[in-house]
């Protein structure tokens, strides 16, 4: 294979759109949730990772899996960890069988801000697959976003 051939010029402009899609999607609803909650699109993920965790039997991430979770890596997850913790939005406390470990848990101030800002992201991000979906090099994209389903 070159560089001109057809197989990776397709490939080259299908990774081209599908970056295209997602940058125009996360530029969107980074400005809603900027505007009405204070809120960038990486503290809203990091809470709504956060708050699926549970008491039960591995319910609690380790900060690795947060940051897989959230797309950063470990430093950058534990800096915006430190913001949010600053801002009263999470604790960190120790884990109660393994004193080494520290599990994150969002407050109560970071649940009510999770749950006015949920709206507003999954609005943004309507409106971004409706705009996308109108450029015909993203349509396909978008359907293929909106046929996914969610694991039971």
């Amino acid at each position: 294979m070159t560089a001109t051939d057809p197989a990776l010029t397709a490939l080259a402009q299908g990774w081209c759109a599908l970056s295209a899609l997602h940058g125009r999607i996360e530029t969107h609803i980074e400005r809603a949730l900027q505007t009405r909650h204070d809120l960038s699109g990486r503290e809203y993920s990091l809470l709504d990772v956060l708050s699926r965790q549970h008491a039960g039997e591995g319910g609690h991430l380790q900060m690795k899996q947060v940051a897989d979770a959230v797309v950063l890596s470990q430093s950058a997850t534990t800096r915006l960890v430190t913001r949010l913790e600053d801002r009263d939005l999470l604790e960190r406390y120790l884990c109660p069988t393994d004193r080494r470990g520290i599990y994150t848990d969002v407050t109560e101030a970071g649940l009510r801000l999770l749950e006015t800002a949920r709206p507003t992201h999954d609005a943004a991000l309507r409106e971004a697959l409706d705009e996308a979906a109108a450029n015909p090099e993203l349509a396909p994209l978008v359907r293929a976003v909106e046929s996914l389903k969610t694991p039971a």
